[in-house]
């Protein structure tokens, strides 16, 4: 058996999950959130907890089993506690700003980027250089740090543009003047 797939996910308290055929859904404190579970896997309630199990032992069913328990387990603790990106913004003139759902970012371009903020993630804007994604499902707010990453990564000359907090930045050494 997969070492992780065989593990008991325990139910906390408030936490609700249901099965409707192949979909798990799992209700919390922090929202609502449902995925369609990985072929040859299935899950069955027991008590206050969640068991995967998988239909063989073929090489695609192990990996599905362990991929199966990952995902509920991440349902669990999203509902629970909620997932957080952290995002700083670098450059002379760069900012951003939050207007209802819609995000307005200054990137040194000539016109500024304006993106919509997607249903279940919220989004605070410290300091005007400083972004928290904060949301209940893992690839949602994984997916939007990146969405906002992407319009301006770093470069790696001066280390301008949007990157995660903690992120290390390889730096080049500019052109000197020969003699």
């Amino acid at each position: 058996m997969s070492r992780i797939g065989r593990k008991k996910i325990e139910i906390p308290q408030g936490v609700k999950i249901s099965l409707n055929g192949g979909v798990v859904a799992v209700e919390g404190p922090k929202g609502k959130n449902q995925k369609a579970l990985p072929p040859m896997t299935s899950v069955k309630i027991e008590g206050n907890s969640v068991q995967v199990e998988r239909a063989d032992d073929s090489r695609q069913a192990r990996m599905m089993h362990g991929l199966a328990r990952s995902l509920v387990q991440g349902m669990v603790d999203g509902v629970l506690k909620g997932f957080r990106k952290d995002l700083e913004i670098v450059g002379v003139g760069y900012k951003a700003q939050l207007a209802g759902t819609k995000l307005t970012l200054n990137l040194g371009y000539s016109h500024p980027i304006v993106y919509n903020v997607p249903a279940g993630i919220k989004i605070n804007v410290v300091e005007g250089t400083k972004l928290s994604i904060d949301g209940f499902d893992k690839q949602l707010v994984g997916e939007v740090a990146a969405t906002i990453r992407k319009f301006k990564k770093p470069e790696p000359y001066k280390g301008k543009g949007v990157r995660y907090v903690g992120e290390r930045i390889t730096m080049k050494e500019g052109k000197t003047v020969g003699k």
